[in-house]
């Protein structure tokens, strides 16, 4: 099962209206009250600690989830300190592998079939220990930095809402549109000159990294920087090579016969499969207002073993079986995009996937090389494939005549 947000799947609570701007802060009365802001090291987080600073808050506290990214934790710490604000790191990195990354395997979590999702399965587990932090230190704001064009945006207010938070929420950036170059401009005349280099939006963890924005902004004409991608960049020719990946009940075992935990075997895939180029992604991601907007991936590890897990599927499942498995996942998906994770509908989706993979096990081999990986053997505990045409079509012969 994957995450529910507080153990609860029902309706959310009644609905409070989430801060949407600098001036819901500005109207914000106790300066001196603890405030939780998600914090990341970017543009956008960075420059709401200025912001903070500026109306007056006193008791500001930088939180950010570790969930598989680089953690500049002496960095982060003192960006926090250069506006009076406390950094609290959290790690969430099992969690987010068993609540996020588990459930997504299962239900081939990619958007209409173009791209693996990502901050949709980060964002419950971030909110809920987030969350859990502010109401330890009797919080009267939660923040975070999602702006319309994000679906972030409705993820963690809904995430936030459900979880019972008792002070005020939101983002300031819906209804405070800043551009980022104002952003960068302004915190280098704070004192952060680093910021005024950075190009690209990017979110990023253990499963999938992802940018934006920038020189990706527009869809009918976009370059994408070479040094923008880490996983999937190519430094050397590598030689073909074999991969083995080992499922039992739809769940990673084991690769090339070493039993990893998922967190290490997505790290080893991600290296060994993306040296060769393999796993970079590009697609239109829906808005909440069904406008698209361009998104850059790249996740190694996610394209292989979705791929391994489905090849078994098709080996093991009645066909009616994974035709219907095949909708629940999009609907899944669809739920997870939404901010709707924990929800009825979602958590009924993913009860039905993972009863369905109930025996679905064995093993595919790959070969990989700088074109392609493609597998080379289907070994399936329970198959439904044949392995001898002649014999099958002598078999079904013999069976007409009866």
């Amino acid at each position: 099962m994957g995450l529910k947000v507080n153990g609860v799947n029902d309706a959310l609570p009644k609905e409070t209206k989430p801060i949407e701007s600098f001036e819901q802060l500005a109207r914000f009365e106790s300066r001196d009250a603890p405030v939780v802001t998600m914090f990341s090291g970017g543009l956008d987080s960075t420059y709401l600690l200025l912001r903070l600073q500026q109306l007056g808050f006193t008791n500001i506290h930088a939180v950010a989830v570790d969930v598989g990214a680089p953690v500049e934790e002496e960095s982060l710490t003192k960006h926090a300190a250069h506006f009076g604000a406390k950094f609290k790191l959290l790690d969430g990195r099992e969690a987010f592998v068993k609540e996020g990354v588990m459930p997504a395997i299962r239900a081939h979590a990619m958007y209409l079939g173009l791209f693996p999702v990502s901050s949709s399965l980060t964002r419950p587990v971030i909110a809920r220990l987030i969350t859990d932090y502010a109401k330890e230190v009797s919080a009267g704001l939660l923040l975070h930095t999602a702006n319309l064009s994000q679906n972030s945006l409705p993820r963690l207010n809904n995430c936030i809402r459900r979880l019972g938070f008792p002070g005020q929420f939101g983002s300031p950036y819906p209804h405070s549109v800043v551009s980022r170059e104002r952003k960068a401009e302004e915190l280098s005349v704070a004192g952060l000159t680093i910021m005024s280099e950075r190009k690209l939006s990017g979110d990023e963890n253990l499963w999938c990294r992802e940018f934006e924005d920038g020189p990706l902004g527009d869809p009918e004409g976009f370059c994408i920087p070479e040094d923008a991608y880490q996983w999937t960049r190519r430094h050397e020719d590598h030689p073909p090579q074999k991969l083995t990946l080992r499922f039992e009940n739809g769940n990673l075992v084991s690769v090339d016969g070493n039993k990893f935990p998922l967190i290490d075997a997505i790290a080893f895939l991600n290296r060994e499969v993306g040296k060769f180029g393999l796993g970079r992604f590009v697609g239109l991601e829906p808005l909440s207002t069904d406008d698209k907007a361009l998104e850059i991936r790249e996740a190694p590890a996610a394209a292989i073993i979705m791929d391994a897990l489905r090849h078994l599927e098709i080996a093991t499942l009645e066909t009616k079986t994974l035709e219907l498995k095949q909708q629940l996942e999009q609907k899944w998906v669809r739920e997870a995009i939404a901010g709707h994770w924990g929800g009825k509908c979602h958590t009924m989706c993913e009860v039905a996937i993972e009863s369905s993979l109930q025996g679905v096990s064995g093993s595919v081999v790959y070969d990989i090389d700088q074109s392609r990986f493609l597998p080379c053997s289907i070994v399936a505990q329970n198959p439904r494939y044949i392995r001898d045409r002649d014999h099958w079509e002598r078999a079904q012969q013999s069976l007409w005549r009866i």
